[in-house]
């Protein structure tokens, strides 16, 4: 029996999410503040000031409440989070769900007894940089969505942190707080909860430089949603603490529908006994309420042929089968044998991979049930483009059976059935009936009997009756006010008292263990009072339930303090010479065009470990001084990646992960380490966050790509400039993702053991709805990313960053050849030498651009 039964944590993205979740039986929920700072921006959230109401009323339901402020913080921003972690603190919220490490040490300061979770936006992925977490008071990571089973196994056996694991809902193509699409191409930052969907977007695969025909396939980045059922038997040997279901922007009966059939096969899982038929059933539910067709994520590990299906990106539900024919209002659909889409799909068959195996490791995958048609159900036909946002739909009307298909009769409103052909796909996308349960079950009130209690009863003749009551930490005691005396009867047995003080109906409690110990036998005492001991009790503890946890809160600003002392431990920057440009190479002609402009220094962001040691030893011999970028992320397993640069001996290594940041910084003492420079990916965006990781070691930062050029100078007001550097001219990596565009398209593998590296062989970009070309880079650990197709210049600001103190000026290529490196470099070694003015330094690095200069999140230049 498993020693540990997971959490069912769900999300709340209004207050009718919140009661279906606590209606359905949710352990504990998630949800945001009107207030900002948390990573849906658009659900309806929840409001400060009623807080306290809120939690009392998920208290009350014997549920936990985790307040989402997992977004980054803007310099001026600061004394607003102080002031809501201390309403938040008081209102007594379980935990605090984050990504930005200036909100833990903000937390710290203000409540040390607040719990803390590091957010997914976090990029925590790896034991080492759970170490980096568990320094900030993180008590719970929640794991990267791109972790296996596997993996997750070994980051358990690693560390003894809470892991929280998503385990249905919504998958993101890039990893979280690793996607700047939305910055990059609509200034609204999915790293400030205003992500914009691009993964959602429509592109044309560019092979070499041709144009791809996939047919309907055009969803290259909008990945299935993950339905993790079959991962449960796993994770709960493995031991994590919640299993978190995505979906704050979906409403009240997904809610209800995802808590129930998770609960229910949870249970069943933990008991031994899991109904396989019930489950496939909730699946079926599931899919109606919201589903772009399911899949197993990357629980399974990575299968580029299943995680997308390419042809839509929205809300599809469940699939029904083929148009036969239409005539006037009716429409006859008979099901078929859909092309395999994998993952949880609809009776596909799995295909085998080019090596003989089955494409998923987690065995036995359970298929949502097959569903027939009713009246008030929707429907949707696959006609036109997918993005039509007025695509054939609606109720049906009728329904009759004819043969193995059905015959579906539409009225008003109804779908337009001009547009409705033979041949297209039919899908099942809503049901009344699950709509009506949902109403039904929230309009019962408040769940009740959810908190276990401990009553303890003693007492002897002549004495008073003494209770003692414990429920979720909190203890009270009620003593009465009439002395025990020899009963004539039974008196106060047990089966009396668990009648008598058991009574909890109507309230949030249930009587989970009586101790009649050391209650001398054969007393009496009034029922009546025994009612009223019960009832004062009951007011007491459910007014501490209510509060939440006791914490202590402090009332006066922290930030000043723990911005100084973090300050006080960084040590003076070195003295340099003056401005210095940085390039980062990806290829040898590009570090050739570096060496010939006589530059004292390189960094070096290579795709593979070969090339990277002939790369160092080449720099080496010019003179360079050799920084090494780590890979973005770093997944359990992949320990190795920071090892093999280590034996490099770079002079300095670009710090992409908090993993990498803590293996070099770990160094046995007296053995030297070298130079660490903070990159974009740490996201860094305010001053206190700055200071804890300079104070940690890091020897430099790099502004985070989220800042505009005014809160990049307020950062500058608070911290040290010498110590930052800025991306100067650069593409901007929009997303970095788990998924092979690659393997997907050029490939039948479901990973790179079977995938044949077409990445090695081909270059590939997306092209976008406006005909920009966004190149697709593969690292070393077989991870995409997408590059902006225009760069990036903050040439406008050099003459002030210049002026604050700023020497560090990186420029960085992705596919430029020699030539046009040559001439990047030359235009912005001519800048930071004061020979030319910033827009003539755009203007001729622009020359090669075949889609412009911008200034990005600086603005756009006119």
């Amino acid at each position: 029996m498993p020693s540990r039964r997971p959490e069912i944590l769900a999300p709340a993205g209004d207050l009718e999410s919140l009661q279906a979740a606590l209606a359905s039986g949710a352990d504990a929920v998630y949800f945001g503040l009107d207030e900002g700072f948390n990573a849906r921006a658009r659900a309806d959230n929840f409001s400060l000031e009623r807080l306290p109401e809120t939690m009392a009323l998920v208290h009350r339901a014997g549920a936990r409440a985790y307040v989402t402020l997992n977004t980054l913080v803007f310099e001026p921003e600061l004394p607003v989070v102080e002031r809501i972690l201390r309403r938040v603190a008081e209102s007594g919220v379980d935990a605090l769900i984050i990504q930005d490490p200036a909100i833990a040490l903000l937390a710290r300061a203000i409540c040390p007894q607040l719990e803390l979770h590091a957010s997914t936006q976090m990029t925590v992925s790896s034991a080492e940089g759970i170490r980096f977490a568990r320094g900030l008071g993180v008590t719970r990571v929640v794991v990267p969505r791109e972790l296996s089973t596997t993996e997750i196994r070994r980051l358990a056996a690693q560390t003894d942190m809470e892991l929280e694991v998503f385990i249905h809902g919504a998958l993101c193509m890039s990893w979280s707080g690793q996607c700047l699409t939305s910055e990059a191409w609509g200034g609204r930052s999915a790293n400030r909860g205003q992500c914009a969907q691009s993964c959602r977007l429509p592109y044309d695969l560019v092979v070499d430089g041709q144009t791809r025909d996939l047919g309907e396939v055009r969803y290259l980045l909008s990945p299935k949603d993950l339905a993790g059922v079959r991962a449960i038997p796993e994770l709960v040997d493995i031991g994590v603490h919640s299993l978190k279901i995505e979906g704050r922007l979906k409403g009240p009966q997904y809610v209800t529908t995802t808590v129930q059939g998770y609960r229910r096969w949870v249970d069943g899982v933990m008991a031994g006994k899991p109904d396989e038929q019930r489950l496939a059933s909730d699946l079926a539910e599931m899919a109606l309420t919201y589903s772009r067709g399911f899949s197993n994520g990357f629980l399974a590990g990575s299968d580029h042929q299943t995680l997308v299906e390419g042809r839509f990106p929205k809300h599809r539900g469940l699939y029904l089968g083929r148009v036969r024919s239409v005539s006037g209002k009716e429409v006859f659909v008979t099901p078929d044998e859909r092309p395999w889409t994998g993952g949880l799909g609809l009776g596909e068959e799995r295909p085998e991979s080019p090596h003989g195996q089955v494409a998923s490791p987690l065995s036995g995958e359970m298929e949502p049930a097959a569903v027939d048609p009713r009246p008030g159900m929707g429907v949707v036909f696959d006609a036109g483009t997918p993005e039509d946002k007025h695509e054939p739909g609606g109720p049906i009307f009728r329904v009759d059976r004819r043969g193995n298909g059905w015959v579906l009769g539409f009225g008003h409103p109804g779908p337009d059935l001009g547009r409705v052909a033979p041949g297209q796909h039919v899908w099942l996308n809503s049901d009344p009936f699950l709509a009506r349960r949902t109403e039904s079950l929230i309009s019962q009130g408040e769940p009740e009997g959810r908190i276990p209690l401990t009553l303890k009863v003693s007492g002897a003749s002549g004495g008073p009756l003494r209770l003692h009551a414990s429920a979720w930490g909190h203890e009270r005691s009620a003593t009465s006010q009439t002395l025990l005396a020899p009963a004539r009867g039974g008196g106060l047995d047990e089966a009396l008292l668990r009648d008598k003080l058991g009574a909890f109906g109507g309230t949030p409690f249930t009587l989970a263990h009586l101790d009649c110990a050391e209650l001398a036998p054969g007393q009496h005492l009034p029922v009546s009072e025994l009612k009223a001991l019960r009832r004062d009790l009951v007011a007491e503890l459910t007014t501490a339930v209510e509060r939440g946890p006791q914490r202590t809160v402090a009332q006066t600003s922290v930030k000043e303090q723990v911005r100084a002392s973090l300050l006080a431990r960084v040590p003076e920057a070195p003295t340099e010479d003056g401005p210095r440009l940085l390039p980062l190479c990806r290829d040898d002609a590009q570090l050739e065009a570096v060496i010939a402009a006589g530059l004292r220094e390189v960094e070096l962001d290579w795709m593979e470990m070969v090339g990277l040691q002939r790369a160092v030893e080449r720099a080496r011999a010019a003179g360079l001084r050799v920084t090494i970028a780590t890979v973005r992320v770093q997944k359990p397993g992949e320990e190795g990646y920071d090892a093999r640069l280590d034996k490099l001996r770079p002079d300095a290594v670009l710090v992409r992960h908090w993993g990498a940041m803590v293996h070099f910084l770990e160094r046995p003492e007296g053995q030297p380490r070298p130079v660490l420079h903070g990159d974009f990916s740490l996201n860094v965006t305010n001053s206190l966050t700055a200071a804890h990781l300079l104070s940690l070691g890091l020897d430099t930062l790099t502004f985070s790509h989220d800042l505009d050029e005014t809160q990049l100078f307020s950062l500058l007001d608070h911290a040290p400039a010498r110590r930052f550097a800025v991306a100067l001219h650069h593409h901007i990596a929009t997303f970095h993702t788990e998924h092979c565009v690659y393997s997907h398209t050029l490939s039948n593998g479901r990973d790179f053991k079977s995938c044949g590296r077409p990445c090695e062989k081909h270059q590939v970009s997306l092209r976008d709805r406006i005909g920009l070309e966004h190149p697709v880079i593969v690292d070393v650990g077989c991870r995409n990313t997408v590059f902006n197709a225009q760069a990036q210049s903050a040439a406008s600001l050099v003459p002030k960053l210049l002026e604050r103190g700023v020497r560090r000026y990186r420029v960085e290529f992705v596919r430029e050849s020699r030539e046009e490196a040559a001439r990047v470099l030359a235009a912005y070694q001519e800048l930071l030498a004061g020979r030319i003015s910033p827009a003539e330094a755009v203007r001729r690095t622009a020359v090669h651009e075949q889609f412009g200069v911008t200034r990005g999140t600086m603005k756009v230049l006119s």
